[in-house]
């Protein structure tokens, strides 16, 4: 509702500077008064057109004032608007008439035309995914649930992807594994895959110990460095290849392991549409046609000198052009097919985002299904012919690459490929959705089991390494946080059912995972700590679903439900009750759960999720302000009674929203 005021005022602003003063402004601010006694909604407009109009702020301001004064009876919601301090247009919005809009659920719509592809995950399929990935994963379904239509916005067409690198050195470290530490061939690769299912154990478990074991015995033996080398590079060229059995372990392995990883994002309802393969954009030869396009457009080059002779080379992000008569090759160029004939990572990543933005003439995938959800399929990438019925994700009008900071650079020269080759629109729509690492404080280390020195445990926070075998298992992760909270629902409520218990505690672990992984700007190392995230008290997932449950419990004592407390409100005579210095703090709470759809905007215009999270944890504490204000059940006046139990009812309303777009789910009890 906050919303749908602030943009009829805007446009009304718009139509009267356009009429009066014959100007139209690209944008235009809005911020909140210092404080809510002075008004919602301060507007700095009048200093933004002092230069161009020749005139003092506050004379421009009045005379705006005047032009809405008197467009009142047209601007629905808005009481009176002020002249404020040197120039600023303070808002007063109409409280009753707000209240009673906000209650009906009355809000700015959010969404359009053009499909929007959101890349996340993406882990390699050589082992278990660890607490690193998962703040990828939630970044990136988060990001999709903003964007996505539902029932309380119009939305944007999603595709969301995972893309899968089955080809890359990562998979074939453990294929050496397999085959040079644990001596299997395709037949007992075969074997041990069906043996582990028998058993019920997991192969991304059984790859993770044995990618720390690989990684340490490629260095382990100085003098057979340079033949183990070879091994890893021949594999990895077998892979690459295909149509062997080295390269039929490698997808045995991969897919068994992808299998498993959507298994792990499913109990944090992460969900994909399409898992595009690198083997794929290898063996459908879409670099063929990247690379033509590239050197059509004069973007690729071959080098003939310097220490990239023999490649085909790309200028870099920011390099201009040399400088006439300036001798030597450009030392600084960025290789894209090496001379040996290999196509870089940037290279490969040039052809899939030209065929993202359906920009890579003759070139798709086949597309067949993989896994199927309660709601929809997952489709997966083949070279062969595709399933009856099969969605086509190439052609994206706007994109959004989850992808960790380290891969700024590559990211970057993608873009510079695209404005390169002329494509500035799909440039100006690609996203690179950057966040920073996951780490653990020394405490989680120690409650994880890990061995920590005394100087580490000074430190602020600990990195791992799944190369080195210091890390954590999203499972494990997942299964620590529930266990923990299950034994506090245990001792809380002995009296539900056991399936009701574990059904809270999943509630209460994963909220705690998915809040702290949100909580934080995506520039920002998190220190993942237990204690922290199960908290209820503090920013955390558990504080936002215990306001919630306490709102719940209102109207499960006051033997009514949020719906009726709602509508109870429509006909009452509210106006005296939001008024006055005493009555600031109840219109605030109601101010605050009418900004939903200002902050879903905020985050997709900025590309940042921690706006959301920051929203629901505020508003859970202007809530439980509330809470322990007001004696709700047993106020005497009735009208006040009413608007006490809407206030619950809307906050309860807002908060469960804000945490459904975060993927947390609300438990009955805590």
């Amino acid at each position: 509702m906050y919303r749908t005021i602030q943009q009829s005022l805007l446009a009304r602003i718009q139509a009267i500077l356009l009429a009066k003063y014959d100007i139209t402004l690209a944008q235009l601010s809005v911020e909140q008064a210092p404080s809510i006694a002075l008004g919602e909604l301060a507007l700095p407009v009048a200093f933004e057109l002092a230069k161009r109009l020749r005139k003092a702020p506050r004379a421009i301001a009045t005379e705006l004032a005047a032009e809405l004064t008197a467009a009142l009876p047209e601007l629905e919601g808005i009481a009176s608007i002020e002249v404020a301090g040197a120039g600023y247009l303070n808002i007063r919005l109409d409280r009753a008439a707000t209240v009673r809009r906000i209650a009906a659920d009355q809000h700015a719509d959010i969404g359009g035309p053009g499909f929007r592809l959101v890349e996340h995950t993406s882990i390699n399929p050589n082992k278990a995914a660890h607490i690193g990935h998962l703040r990828n994963a939630i970044l990136g379904d988060t990001f999709q649930r903003l964007l996505r239509p539902d029932s309380y916005k119009r939305g944007y067409e999603v595709g969301v992807q995972n893309y899968i690198d089955n080809t890359g050195v990562q998979v074939a470290d453990v294929v050496v594994g397999l085959v040079h530490l644990e001596g299997k061939d395709l037949a007992s690769t075969r074997e041990l895959l069906a043996d582990l299912a028998v058993t019920n154990q997991r192969i991304d478990f059984y790859c993770w110990d044995l990618y720390a074991r690989i990684s340490q015995w490629y260095t382990a033996d100085p003098d057979q460095l340079a033949a183990r080398k070879q091994i890893r590079l021949d594999t990895l060229h077998a892979l690459e290849a295909g149509g062997n059995d080295t390269a039929e372990i490698a997808d045995l392995i991969a897919t068994a392991v992808l299998r498993r990883h959507l298994e792990t994002m499913e109990r944090l309802s992460i969900e994909y549409d399409f898992l595009p393969r690198e083997s794929e954009i290898l063996h459908l030869h879409f670099w063929d046609a990247a690379g033509a396009l590239m050197m059509e457009k004069g973007v690729l080059y071959l080098e003939t000198a310097g220490k990239n002779k023999g490649c085909y080379v790309m200028r870099r992000a920011g390099a201009t052009e040399a400088e006439e008569g300036t001798d030597g090759p450009d030392e600084d160029a960025k290789v894209i097919v090496r001379s040996n004939g290999t196509v870089t990572y940037v290279g490969k990543d040039i052809a899939y985002h030209l065929w993202k933005f359906g920009l890579l003439p003759g070139k798709d995938f086949g597309y067949k299904k993989f896994h199927q959800y309660p709601t929809h399929t997952c489709w997966i990438s083949t070279d062969g012919p595709s399933d009856p019925g099969h969605p086509v994700f190439g052609h994206a009008d706007a994109i959004y690459n989850v992808i960790d900071s380290r891969q700024n650079d590559p990211q970057t020269q993608v873009v510079q490929a695209l404005r390169g080759m002329g494509f500035t629109e799909a440039a100006d729509r690609y996203t690179h959705f950057s966040y920073e690492m996951v780490a653990l404080t020394p405490r989680c280390a120690i409650e994880l089991g890990y061995p920590i020195s005394e100087e580490d445990q000074k430190r602020a926070y600990i990195e791992v390494s799944g190369r080195k075998g210091f890390g954590v298992k999203a499972d494990d992760l997942l299964d620590q946080l529930i266990a923990a909270a299950k034994a506090e629902v245990d001792t809380r409520h002995p009296g539900l059912t056991e399936p009701d218990r574990e059904l809270i505690a999943k509630q209460i672990g994963v909220g705690a995972l998915r809040y702290f992984m949100l909580r934080f700007t995506r520039n920002t190392v998190i220190a993942f700590d237990f204690k922290d995230a199960l908290s209820f008290e503090g920013e955390t997932g558990p504080y936002v679903q215990y306001a919630i449950v306490r709102a719940a419990n209102i109207f499960r004592k006051g033997d009514t439900t949020p719906e009726v407390a709602l509508a109870a409100i429509s006909d009452l005579d509210i106006t005296a009750l939001l008024e006055g210095e005493d009555a600031n703090a109840l219109w605030e709470t109601w101010l605050l759960t009418s900004k939903l759809t200002l902050m879903i905007e905020q985050c997709l215009a900025t590309s940042e999720p921690a706006y959301l999270a920051k929203y629901a944890f505020q508003l859970a504490q202007q809530f439980n302000n509330f809470y322990h204000r007001h004696h709700i059940l047993t106020e005497s006046d009735p009208t006040r009674k009413a608007l006490y139990l809407a206030t619950a009812a809307v906050a309860q309303r807002e908060m469960i929203r804000a945490l459904g777009y975060l993927g947390i789910e609300a438990p009955e009890r805590m």
